[in-house]
């Protein structure tokens, strides 16, 4: 028992000794190719066990002839170690280099393509994540590129819409400074008229940079949407009146919900005046809700005539004003954004649909606990 424990003492010395000076190699070659860490791998073995037997040999005083023989198996075993590591480092070398250049590609703006050949299991983990950061980052590119469109168009839209308005001030300022203005009240009402305009355009911007920012200040509070939908059919009955359009609210229950009062407020006002300016005279706006896994479901539906398939992704949009003339009433294209903005900053959903004869705009509000 005293002498297998010297064996294993001698040969656990020779082989640590081995082992650490692997440790410090590997260390100088850790920012090196993988093929050098694999070949100096499979060299620390091969030498521990060498280095152990030697030791043991030296303490047992073998024969010459029997060091000799244990020497040339353990170097043998040596050269095929040392070979296999080298063609395994060299084939995980090239798998890397290719998932390099797959990877760089979509780097460079074009998409992941995972290389054919076969790797490790790491490997093809690394891979499938770096698909993924591809998926990902085409998206971003797709809604940067829409975003920006977007806002070529609003500054386009916006520049129009607020021309108009204020060379008509300017011509009303400039014939009631000359004195040849033959109405000057008249013409002080519609000066009246277009500062609102440009008020509540300037409003609209500023909401919509705020729901942009995050920046929205929301004052939830427990409400009936009962309430709420009939303050905003009350606000839009002289509109309606005015274009010949019947209002319904007769399917509106009195469910709780915990919203801000006046940000809700101007999301059906803006649906309710969209609705309203959409439908033909004596065509009907409809206000209803319904319960659903969701929450609960408000709908505003009009008689518009439908909305373009391609065009339904595109409602919400910042500017969108679909194939309508960009002149009053039609807005600079923010009502319906900001209607989306400040929906889904109350943790519901905007969405549209058609329906025959019209569309139908749904609200989805999570329902008060």
């Amino acid at each position: 028992m005293r002498d297998i424990l010297l064996i294993a003492l001698y040969a656990f010395a020779g082989a640590a000794a081995t082992g650490l000076a692997g440790a410090a190699l590997l260390r100088w070659t850790r920012r090196r190719s993988l093929t050098a860490s694999l070949a100096v791998v499979a060299a620390v073995g091969v030498v521990a066990m060498l280095a152990g037997t030697l030791a043991v040999a030296w303490a047992m005083f073998l024969s010459p002839h029997d060091l000799t023989v244990v020497t040339t198996v353990v170097a043998m075993a040596a050269v095929v170690s040392l070979a296999t590591a080298l063609l395994l480092g060299r084939w995980v070398v090239a798998r890397s280099r290719e998932l390099a250049v797959a990877a760089r590609s979509f780097g460079d703006g074009g998409d992941f393509a995972a290389p054919d050949h076969p790797a490790t299991a790491e490997l093809e983990a690394v891979s499938r994540e770096l698909a993924a950061t591809s998926a990902r980052l085409a998206a971003s590119r797709e809604r940067e590129r829409a975003l920006e469109t977007s806002r070529r168009e609003l500054v386009a839209w916006i520049s129009h819409d607020l021309r108009t308005p204020l060379a008509g001030l300017r011509a009303m300022s400039e014939a009631l400074e000359d004195g040849v203005a033959e109405d000057p009240d008249r013409y002080l009402r519609q000066m009246r008229a277009e500062v609102e305009r440009l008020n509540d355009m300037v409003g609209d911007l500023f909401e919509l940079s705020r729901i942009h920012a995050g920046a929205l200040p929301l004052a939830p509070a427990r409400m009936s949407l009962y309430d709420l939908v009939g303050d905003a059919l009350a606000g839009a009955d002289p509109l309606a009146r005015e274009h010949g359009v019947r209002l319904v609210g007769d399917g509106v229950e009195a469910v709780p919900v915990e919203v801000d009062g006046k940000e809700m407020s101007r999301v059906l006002g803006n649906l309710l005046v969209n609705a309203i300016r959409r439908t033909p005279a004596d065509g009907t706006v409809a206000v209803a809700t319904e319960r659903s896994a969701e929450g609960v479901v408000l709908s505003v539906t009009d008689g518009c005539g439908g909305i373009p398939e391609d065009d339904l992704d595109r409602v919400f949009d910042t500017g969108w004003r679909g194939t309508h003339a960009r002149t009053p009433p039609a807005g600079a294209g923010l009502g319906l954004a900001i209607v989306r903005g400040i929906v889904e900053a109350h943790r519901g959903r905007a969405t549209v649909r058609n329906i025959p004869g019209g569309c139908c705009f749904e609200v989805t509000l999570p329902t008060a606990s």
